[in-house]
This record gives structure tokens, C-alpha cells and sequence, in this order.
């Protein structure tokens, strides 16, 4: 699975993702609020996954199979793990652009010190920067990174690709409840992403089932003070706290539609109903595919969703 949805985004519209990872998940973090789940191989070597002529022309067959109605207004690596372990991300951008719809990258920005990585990134039209924590333990609980990534290293180089890149920048903070998500974390948080100079910086919470069941958002109060910290050190911040919304993409094949969706963003069940409803598809068809293992139904925060299920 390459391409997926188009899916609203609660940052970019209606995006048609790309998965230029393969599964199972490879990444160099493991983020304890991950909605793919654990990392399944540990990895900050970059190397080849699908040629750029593969995914050129997978993303041209998906864009072709969509309503007019229902063209995407980005078109988003958000991987099955950290899409700069793509050694071909920059190729596969460039040829990207051919379709003429703007190129997103969501990145954990543990791989900066690299400047071929740098390089591919510049490519993109709107990139965020993952930046949960100014604290190194904080970072490493969070985060969970590979042995060999340095915390000093990822900060120097947030800021040498903040110097570098001319498009849209932003970033993302995840806030988890109890672990970094009190007044003196936000304010150092907030402070190191000042620094950084984004267009915007998203504060999200977990709305989706994460790795670790533990894991959940924090209360009101710590979502409005992190919000004042972020106003008051300058930068401009965005909450990403509710729902995107029920309207996924879909091509008319009911079970692919699914399936690929499933494997990086889990559906809620009011989104399986209408995406049912417009592939004209029967319900039982999502019985079938959790009876055949090919995806899980899971609870989380008194919500229903939907999830990739791998074999083992």
C-alpha cells in the first residue's frame, strides 16, 4: 500500500497519503502515542523502499480513480514510520510535483543531521517538525529514540533546516498527560520551537488508539496553558484536539479502500459507515475483514475505531 485516503487533515485539507515505508513499521522512533503502534524495526539508516516510478505511478493511478469532486489539496508522505528513511524521498517529491497539487512531509526531524535529507525535505511545499520536548528525558521517554540518535544533534539541526528551507514550516507537539505536558515542559517546549521560527506549531493530543494503551490527553486546564505559553513566546499556535471529520476517500473498491486506509490512519466507525455508504459496499464487509484478520476493531476514549492488523 503506497498511496491512501484522500482523508481530511486537521493541518493540510483533504490529503491523499503516501506510505513510502513499508510495513512493518520501520522507524527511527518508537513515540509511545504512535497510532501505527510500536516500531517493528529500529532503523535511522536511509535506503531504498519503492522506486520513485513506482509511487509516481501509484499516486497517478489513485488521483485518476477519484471523483473530481474529491481531488486532494496536498499530497502527504505521512509513512508507516519516519519517511526520511526513504533514501529516494527527494526523486519521488520531484516527480510528485508533475500533478501540480502541493507536497506535504510530516517528519520526526531525527534525521537533519544528514544533508541529503535536508536536501529531499527542501523539495517538499510544507514540511512539520516533530518537537515534543526540550528536555532530553523527556525526549527519550516519549519519543522512545534509536540507541544512536543524539538529543544535542537533533536540536542543532532542527535549527540548521529552519535556516535552509524556504516553504511552509511548522511543527508538532503531542502532548501526553503526566509526561510533558506541565507548565515549566510547555514553557521550555515552547521556547525551543520559538527558535525555530514555524509558520505554525500544532499542539495535538492522542485522539487515536496509541501504541501503548496508557497512553491519554491531558485535561482542559494543561491544553489552555499550553496554548497561552505557546502565544505568549511569540509563536503561533493551532490546536489539533477534535475530530477530522468523516469524509475518507474512497475509489469504489470497498476493500482496498479500507485496508490502506486502516494501515496509517485507524477509522472511526462513523467514518467506516459513510465510506460503506459511498462505495455502495455492504456492512458485512468490515465483519469479513476482521474475521480474516486483516483488521482489528479496538476501543479507545469510549470511541470505536478501526486498525491495520498485521500478521504475525
Amino acid at each position: 500500500m503506497i498511496s491512501f485516503g484522500p482523508v481530511p487533515s486537521r493541518r493540510l485539507g483533504i490529503s491523499l497519503g503516501i506510505n513510502n515505508i513499508p510495513t512493518p513499521k520501520i522507524c527511527s522512533y518508537s513515540c509511545i502515542y504512535c497510532q501505527v503502534g510500536v516500531t517493528k524495526r529500529h532503523n535511522i539508516i536511509r535506503q531504498q523502499f519503492y522506486k520513485p516510478e513506482v509511487i509516481f505511478k501509484k499516486v497517478k493511478k489513485h488521483l485518476d480513480s477519484l471523483d473530481k469532486n474529491n481531488k486532494p489539496d496536498y499530497l502527504t508522505f505521512v509513512a508507516n514510520g519516519e519517511p526520511t528513511l526513504d533514501i529516494n524521498l527527494g526523486e519521488s517529491i520531484e516527480r510528485l510535483k508533475e500533478f501540480g497539487i502541493p507536497i506535504a512531509v510530516i517528519t520526526n526531524a531525527s534525521l537533519l543531521n544528514a544533508t541529503e535529507v535536508r536536501n529531499n525535505l527542501c523539495k517538499a511545499d510544507w514540511v512539520s517538525l516533530k518537537v515534543d520536548s526540550a528536555d532530553e528525558k523527556v525526549w527519550r521517554a516519549i519519543n522512545r529514540p534509536h540507541i544512536l540518535l543524539d538529543f544535542n544533534t537533533y536540536k542543532e539541526n532542527l535549527f540548521l533546516f529552519a535556516k535552509e528551507y524556504r516553504g511552509s514550516l511548522n511543527t508538532e507537539t503531542m502532548l501526553v498527560k503526566d509526561v510533558n505536558d506541565n507548565a515549566l515542559q510547555i514553557q521550555d517546549t515552547a521556547d525551543l520551537i520559538k527558535q525555530i521560527k514555524p509558520t505554525t506549531s500544532y499542539i495535538s493530543i492522542p485522539t487515536r488508539p496509541p501504541a501503548l494503551n496508557w497512553v491519554n490527553k491531558p485535561d482542559e486546564e494543561s491544553l489552555n496553558q499550553a496554548y497561552q505559553i505557546y502565544l505568549n513566546a511569540g509563536i503561533n499556535p493551532e490546536m489539533i484536539l477534535g475530530y477530522e471529520g468523516s469524509n475518507m476517500g474512497y475509489t469504489g473498491n470497498i476493500i482496498k479502500d479500507i485496508v490502506n486506509i486502516c494501515s496509517v490512519h485507524p477509522i472511526r466507525e462513523d467514518a467506516m459507515q459513510q465510506l460503506l455508504i459511498k462505495d455502495k459496499a455492504d456492512s458485512r464487509i468490515v465483519d469479513y475483514l476482521i474475521n480474516n484478520h486483516s483488521i482489528r476493531k479496538v476501543e479507545y476514549n469510549s470511541t470505536v475505531y478501526y486498525i491495520r492488523q498485521f500478521q504475525k
